[in-house]
């Protein structure tokens, strides 16, 4: 629980952020850790609240009193087995230390009238210690269990439970249609905000505790019944049927995430120069990873394949708008401002939330409130209560349009009844050389789901539950689904729950029961 009186005594410390000036230079990572002595104060300040909403708060349910009290302690004894206690519920507490929105934090007791323990940063502080002291080891199973399990996507909730099963003793192969390892992790989380250096260590971990990786390998199609092919991220240069994995494998997961963007399919959508998010923030991380890009896929019109094959989507120099208020969109501002944009600007639907919420009304649960994040601190106007009407063409001197995008109209929008309603005269032209939309996810790529004929949820989802008895299991024999696949867009640290249980539910079926933590 901490010392008795912490929080009476300790204020809440944030981790530091290098100055924006050098940070926006290059691709790293600029969030200065906790120290030892720093991290100790904090977890200091976890008070003797008698039910930890913060473990209930947690989509894994860390048991964060625990490591809490531990690196109070702080010898290196302590430490070490801090990190046993996180990894308990959480597979890659690096992921989630960096890149998850703590809910745990919103859920903290002494949140009530005060600021919340800073559970995240003693997260942060447990793993990135216990890599450099090398407590972070592979634990291969002692015993084979014979059974073979194909998992179908690579993101954080396929290597959850690629790990989880591995662990029990099944042999694992684990699909990624795209060259590396790592789904939305890997191209989708900007580098800035965790480095892929991390996904690589576990990849190794992995390996060797007997899963077998094929990136680069497509199961089943992208192209739906309807004959449409999503604009999502692969570079696929093998693919394997759905039948094959059936027959193959005694149990198939399938872990891929909701990739399927939100359109805005207003005039001028098929201008060069409007793209969505998931095109513009996976050429900046293969560019990072030193990949080479693929030619004419990041565009959604004749002119954006040609534009693609020039190279990757840049904002130098150019007026951005980013249409879409959430992490997503975040993302876009700061890859746009290291790009070096002349201007950035984010739109969101939605009313500007208050910048406090009413504690007394939402607390334990997660509260909406007026969030800015690092990359908005690094240069963005904001603007809410917006809504986009038309993308407008570029014209050369004698009037005629160049194919691309150069202005688009707005209308600022109010919200009543929860109906969207346009307020007259506020329409306006805003300047706009590259638009990205960042609007949210619909769900899954749906021709995977329908080339196992797994059968579909009201939202497009592979359909399945997660009650003990048959959780995650879909209505197609020895095929489970879990993370975005099964629940739609969601955090990574839902993923990685979504992992764990589904690997609990597949050697369950497997071997009719199982010694997996649910």
């Amino acid at each position: 629980m901490g010392k008795v009186t912490g929080f009476l005594e300790y204020e809440r410390l944030e981790e530091g952020y290098e100055p924006v000036q050098l940070r926006l230079k290059n691709w790293q990572e600029f969030v200065i850790g906790l120290n030892a002595e720093q991290a100790k104060q904090q977890g200091a300040r976890c008070m003797d609240c008698g039910t930890p909403f913060c473990t209930s708060g947690c989509p894994v349910n860390n048991i964060i009193p625990d490591f809490n009290d531990l690196v109070y302690r702080g010898s290196a004894a302590d430490w070490a087995a801090a990190i046993e206690v996180l990894h308990q519920t959480n597979n890659f507490p690096e992921f989630t230390g960096r890149v998850c929105p703590a809910p745990c934090e919103a859920a903290c007791t002494l949140n009530i009238n005060d600021d919340a323990v800073g559970i995240k940063s003693i997260e942060h502080a447990i793993i990135d210690r216990a890599w450099a002291e090398g407590w972070v080891k592979p634990k291969p199973a002692a015993v084979k269990t014979g059974r073979k399990v194909a998992v179908v996507g690579s993101g954080p909730a396929g290597l959850a439970a690629a790990q989880q099963l591995a662990r029990a003793g099944h042999a694992v192969t684990l699909f990624e249609k795209n060259s590396r390892i790592g789904g939305l992790l890997r191209y989708g989380i900007p580098d800035f905000k965790m480095e892929k250096s991390h996904i690589d260590r576990r990849i190794e971990q992995m390996k060797a505790e007997g899963v077998l990786f094929r990136p680069g390998v497509l199961v089943g199609t992208l192209v739906g019944k309807d004959g449409k092919e999503p604009k999502v991220t692969s570079d696929a240069k093998e693919t394997v049927s759905a039948e094959q994995l059936r027959a193959e494998f005694d149990a198939v997961l399938l872990t891929g995430g909701a990739e399927a963007s939100r359109d805005l399919p207003v005039p001028g959508r098929e201008l060069d120069g409007v793209h969505f998010a998931m095109e513009f923030l996976p050429h900046q991380n293969k560019v990072v990873a030193g990949d080479k890009l693929p030619s004419g896929s990041s565009g959604s019109s004749a002119a954006s394949a040609a534009s693609a094959k020039r190279g990757q989507i840049m904002a130098t120099g150019k007026h951005v708008i980013v249409i879409g208020g959430g992490d997503t969109g975040s993302d876009c501002v700061g890859t746009s401002n290291r790009h070096g944009a002349a201007s950035v600007t984010q739109f969101e639907l939605m009313p500007m939330p208050p910048e406090q919420e009413d504690k007394p009304l939402v607390w334990p649960y997660w509260p909406v409130k007026l969030r800015t994040s690092s990359s908005h601190e690094e240069g963005c106007d904001r603007t809410f209560a917006i809504a986009t009407k038309e993308f407008i063409a570029a014209s050369d001197k004698k009037g005629k349009e160049k194919g691309r995008v150069g202005a688009l109209k707005t209308v600022q929008v109010q919200w009543q009844a929860g109906k969207m309603i346009e307020v007259a005269g506020t329409e306006k032209e805003w300047k706009a050389d590259l638009v990205l939309l960042a609007m949210g996810f619909v769900g899954p790529v749906g021709a995977v789901l329908e080339a196992f004929n797994v059968e579909k949820d009201g939202r497009g989802n592979a359909k399945a539950h997660t009650e003990a008895e048959g959780g995650y299991r879909t209505n197609v024999d020895k095929v489970f689904a879990a993370g975005d696949m099964r629940r739609g867009q969601s955090l990574v640290v839902w993923a990685i729950r979504e992992g764990r249980q589904a690997a609990r539910a597949v050697d369950e079926y497997l071997m009719g029961s199982s010694t997996l933590p649910r």
